[in-house]
């Protein structure tokens, strides 16, 4: 059984910086691709960035490219998301997700965490 649990999601201002983690229990992490994607309230869930198994690749939505970093520690399962100049976007919820193939795209995502909560005030 896989599990993704998202942390460090927190109320913030605009101009801040936050970096989320996702831990994995799962012993193919190694192996997938994972992605992160967040949703506001009433909104669709929008892909933010993913990143090879290996961390070798990485791709952005535009809307981040240049403040956010994907990254992972393979050793120790977990997946991160560096965010800096936060917008004043009001309240997000992030999600890692693991991927069975490299990308954008929802519907190749497999396992999603219950996500990690942000808020970014002016």
């Amino acid at each position: 059984q896989v599990q993704l649990v998202e942390s460090g999601g927190r109320l913030v201002q605009s101009g801040d910086s936050l970096r989320l983690s996702c831990a994995a229990s799962i012993r193919t992490f190694r192996s997938s691709a994972m992605g992160w994607f967040r949703q506001a309230p009433g909104a669709a869930r929008e892909f933010v960035a993913a990143i090879s198994s290996g961390g070798g690749s990485t791709y952005y939505a535009d809307s981040f490219k240049g403040r956010f970093t994907i990254s992972r520690d393979n050793a120790k399962n977990t997946l991160y998301l560096q965010m800096n100049s936060l917008q004043p976007e009001g309240t997000d919820v992030y999600h890692c997700a693991t991927q069975y193939r490299f990308g954008s795209e929802l519907a190749d995502c497999v396992t999603w965490g219950q996500g990690t909560q942000d808020t970014v005030s002016s």
